[in-house]
């Protein structure tokens, strides 16, 4: 018998506050998606919101700058990712996105045009 994946919806609330946490960055958005919270910067995904945890992709400068992080699942059958537990230091969250920016692809092949 496997281990079940037991999920639920992240909070409004939640989302509202990493946004906020991450509103000193030009070009932060987020998409619901089934539940859950996808995050972009500037064009490109960067994690997101999943059963109230914000995650980020293990991008190279994301797991320097997190060496004790864990990695867990967003939901059953995806990538792991870097669960961020702290998201209450503003400046160092801001960092970390925008470190992580060049090491992302864009999603479905675009390009930057800015």
């Amino acid at each position: 018998m496997g281990i079940k994946y037991c999920r639920m919806a992240s909070s409004k609330e939640y989302i509202g506050y990493v946004m906020d946490q991450l509103s000193e960055l030009e070009e932060v958005s987020y998409r619901p998606m089934m539940g859950e919270y996808v995050i972009y910067y500037r064009g490109k995904v960067v994690g997101g919101v999943y059963d109230n945890r914000l995650l980020v992709k293990p991008a190279r400068l994301a797991v320097a700058m997190l060496p004790n992080c864990v990695m867990e699942v967003p939901y059953e059958g995806a990538k792991e990712m870097l669960y961020v537990e702290e998201v209450d230091d503003r400046e160092k969250l801001c960092e970390l996105i925008k470190a992580m920016y060049d090491d992302l692809p864009f999603p479905n092949g675009k390009r930057n045009r800015g």
